[in-house]
C-alpha cells in the first residue's frame, strides 16, 4: 500500500464501509428464499471472508513486509504497528458512535 499508516488504516475502514453499504443494499427481509440460497449464502460469505483477508493483508502487511525484506526492519515494524494502532482508533471511534447512538 503506502508508507503512510493513516492512509493504510483509512483504506481498510473505507473497504469495510463499502462492504457494509453493499450488504445493506442487498438486504430485503420480505424476499422469499430460493432453492439456491442455502448453497450460495455460505459460498458468498466464505468468498467475502477470503477477499477481506486479502484486502486487509494488502492494506496492513504488504508494504511493511517489502520494507522488512529490503533490510528496513525497524521502519517496517513501526509502519505496521502504527497502521494497526490507527485502525484500532478508527474502530474505537465507530464503537463510541455506536454506543452513543443507542
Amino acid at each position: 500500500m503506502t508508507k503512510n499508516p493513516f492512509i493504510n488504516a483509512g483504506a481498510a475502514a473505507v473497504y469495510i464501509g463499502v462492504v457494509v453499504f453493499f450488504f445493506n443494499l442487498l438486504s430485503h427481509p420480505d424476499t422469499p428464499d430460493t432453492a439456491l440460497t442455502p448453497v450460495l449464502a455460505p459460498l458468498t460469505m466464505l468468498s467475502l471472508l477470503v477477499l477481506s483477508v486479502l484486502v486487509m493483508a494488502y492494506c496492513f502487511f504488504f508494504t511493511p513486509m517489502q520494507m522488512y525484506l529490503e533490510g528496513q526492519k525497524r521502519e517496517a515494524v513501526r509502519l505496521f504497528s502504527t497502521s494497526v494502532a490507527t485502525f484500532a482508533v478508527i474502530v474505537l471511534v465507530f464503537l463510541g458512535v455506536l454506543l452513543f447512538t443507542l
